[in-house]
């Protein structure tokens, strides 16, 4: 993957810029559990791939916010996995840092997409309980930002209840056309237009189980359409 990124590290930039012609990695050079073996086109950003930049997302949060309280709210479900792991290596940090980034974490689910499409229906639920928002500094959480719509709604839904401040953590960015409407502050990845599953982005529920971020086949998505 390296020869088709560019890497420009730092908060508030694209991240990782994965090119239109990266085909990814093929799947017989990793584990992955075989009841998607039919299901997969290719691993496009191993697990460890998305660890370390986790990481380095992290040391940049906690650069810009450190010695701040905040509230990181959580964006369910596909941004479980991310928030998991990028709140750990905050908490690492936190044990190792002259800085400290003291956190409580809270959770909202969104509901727009019908097998790969993005739907103009936006369920936001949990909605009713961030009153607790009020007056803190949020970093809003989301596994990934297409259109940048879901973002912009939620961000306007969050800033209802008179939050000090809102920060962005993305782990992907997808280039569509039109988009993104709204960029985070902290990106890991840029992707091309692909739909991707995997590290908790499902496809009608499923894929959820699986480490790497793949692109799922036209058989896969046949498989599990509903």
């Amino acid at each position: 993957m390296a020869d088709n990124s560019e890497n420009k590290s730092g908060s508030g930039d694209c991240g990782i810029v994965i090119r239109d012609d990266w085909p990814g990695y093929s799947l017989d050079l990793f584990t992955y559990p075989q009841h998607y073996s039919e299901d997969l086109e290719c691993v496009y950003i191993p697990h460890g791939v998305i660890m370390d930049r986790t990481e380095r997302l992290a040391r940049n949060i906690m650069d810009d916010l450190g010695d701040h309280d905040i509230v990181v709210l959580c964006v369910l479900k596909g941004g479980y996995q991310f928030c998991a792991d990028l709140v750990e290596r905050i908490k690492t940090l936190n044990r190792n840092s002259s800085k400290t980034l003291p956190m409580s974490v809270d959770f909202i689910r969104l509901k727009s997409y019908l097998n790969d499409q993005s739907t103009e229906d936006l369920h936001i639920i949990g909605a009713e309980n961030l009153s607790v928002l009020s007056g803190k500094n949020v970093l809003i959480v989301e596994v990934i930002v297409d259109t940048g719509k879901t973002m912009k709604t939620l961000l306007n839904h969050v800033e209802g209840f008179r939050p000090k401040m809102i920060k962005v953590a993305g782990l992907l960015v997808k280039r569509v056309p039109n988009g993104p409407g709204c960029l985070p502050d902290y990106v890991g990845f840029e992707i091309p237009n692909r739909f991707v599953v995997g590290y908790a982005l499902d496809y009608n529920e499923y894929f959820r189980d699986l480490n790497h971020i793949c692109v799922i086949s036209e058989s896969g998505k046949q498989k599990y359409k509903v």
